[in-house]
């Protein structure tokens, strides 16, 4: 017979083993990438882990109490979310850091002095702009918002979400394989969700560090590592995307699915 303690413990060390698959840690490095304070990485990922929980506990516990079986084509298009997040989420990594990139691409225009007309060499520094990377409207959005909780926790809510959408099945049938009783499996799944939140909250404040310790030393090393980890998370998704179409067979009459 299971105690509830045992479910309780079992249960939080799973859930913060859980939090340290590849693909959670991919996704929340390309968001944590940004942060300074270890107090706000921390809550990047508790909120992870809620959305993450919350998703976990609503299918799961439908699948429990219901008896759902989820068919092969619903739960690799459930793993496929998160490969295309995985995808979205290094483009912006990508997108956010070629952005920052000054450019010093020199080329001519066409310049009048009166009558005389002729053509001189000249780049796009940020010293030759006429405003400051503060002065774009990206900037100007960070301002206004910097404050709203909604702005700065939403992208972490939405990828735990997906993520506890993609695994919510496999976690609620090892759930029924071993513990009969629904109430005591529910209870699993809260637990579960507790040590995924406390584990996601450890390995963003790690990683929080590792950015900012190597910032100290070389802001060029810490934006080449905020890249990195975008072109990690786009490399990671396509390899899910190729995976669930192409080996799984998500578009074919036989799709192979496994809940891992």
């Amino acid at each position: 017979m299971i105690s509830l303690f045992s479910i309780v413990a079992i249960g939080f060390f799973l859930g913060m083993r859980h939090a340290t698959d590849a693909d959670h840690v991919i996704a929340m490095s390309t968001i944590v990438s940004r942060q300074q304070s270890p107090w706000r990485a921390a809550l990047i990922g508790g909120v992870w882990g809620i959305g993450h929980t919350l998703t976990i506990f609503i299918v799961g516990t439908a699948i429990i109490l219901f008896n759902l079986v989820i068919p092969a084509r619903l739960g690799l298009t459930m793993e496929l979310t998160v490969g295309f997040m995985l995808i979205a989420l290094g483009l912006w990594n990508v997108a956010s850091f070629l952005r920052a990139r000054p450019s010093t691409r020199i080329h001519s225009h066409a310049h009048a002095h009166g009558d005389y007309v002729h053509t001189h060499p000249h780049g796009h520094a940020p010293e030759t702009h006429t405003h400051t990377p503060e002065q774009t409207p990206l900037a100007w959005l960070d301002r206004r918002l910097a404050n709203l909780v909604a702005y700065q926790l939403i992208r972490p809510l939405i990828v735990g979400v997906v993520h506890g959408l993609a695994g919510s099945a496999a976690v609620a049938l090892l759930v029924l394989a071993s513990i009969p009783n629904s109430k005591w499996a529910i209870t699993y799944l809260l637990v579960f969700g507790a040590g995924t939140i406390a584990g996601m909250s450890l390995i963003t404040i790690s990683m929080m560090s590792a950015f900012a310790y190597a910032g100290a030393r070389s802001k060029w090393f810490t934006q080449r590592l905020a890249m990195a980890s975008g072109l990690i998370s786009l490399a990671f998704g396509l390899f899910l995307t190729y995976q669930i179409f192409f080996v799984k067979g998500l578009l074919t009459n036989h799709p192979q699915w496994t809940p891992h």
